[in-house]
């Protein structure tokens, strides 16, 4: 008995069709959250700045994509442990604040040799940080390798350490319980 073309087309789709779900459950998957909104305080300490920075680094800033701290090997971008010893020496003339600004509002500056000029500048769109963001940051990459210096009034050659500049979500908070329980509030927890 022959088994008409129509039939085994169908069977052919079906079978496929199986065999790709059936490797599709195999694959590991993995949710992904929009980034947490972030409360920054003006009373904020260097210490809270560098645990706030730390969470965007890992989240809305998505610098752990492409960056490390403490690998070694072939590396996408370059490794940041230490990163807070390096850089007032990096680029002659820039403390370690301005080189950390000028890392992410203009990362094509001055590029680590042997990496590639790959870098967004990270306060615009698709990452857009605010300054006071980015002042995290800094404080956080301050604590690899040294200690954080900046606050939130800290002024640098993109930002003039004021809130009024467009982009600044300063809110008013009296301790980092404050920061804590508003930042839970804002992603509903």
């Amino acid at each position: 008995m022959r088994v008409p073309l129509i039939a085994r087309i169908g069977a052919l789709v079906v079978a496929t069709t199986g065999f790709y779900t059936y490797v599709g459950q195999m694959v590991p998957q993995k949710e992904v959250q929009a980034p947490k909104e972030t409360a920054l305080g003006s009373e904020m300490t260097s210490g809270d700045m560098v645990k706030v920075g730390r969470e965007i680094m890992e989240g809305k800033g998505i610098c752990l994509t492409c960056h490390t701290i403490g690998k070694s090997g072939a590396l996408r971008f370059p490794d940041l442990a230490g990163i807070g010893a390096k850089a007032a020496t990096r680029v002659p003339g820039l403390s370690d604040v301005e080189y950390l600004a000028q890392s992410m509002y203009e990362p094509t500056a001055f590029v680590v040799p042997g990496f590639p000029p790959a870098m967004p500048p990270i306060n615009q769109p698709p990452i857009g940080l605010t300054d006071q963001e980015i002042l995290c940051v800094i404080a956080a990459l301050q604590s690899l390798g040294g200690t954080p210096t900046v606050t939130l009034k800290t002024a640098h050659k993109y930002y003039d350490g004021t809130a009024a500049k467009k982009g600044a979500q300063l809110r008013p908070a009296s301790s980092p319980a404050d920061v804590a329980a508003m930042a839970n509030a804002r992603v509903g927890r």
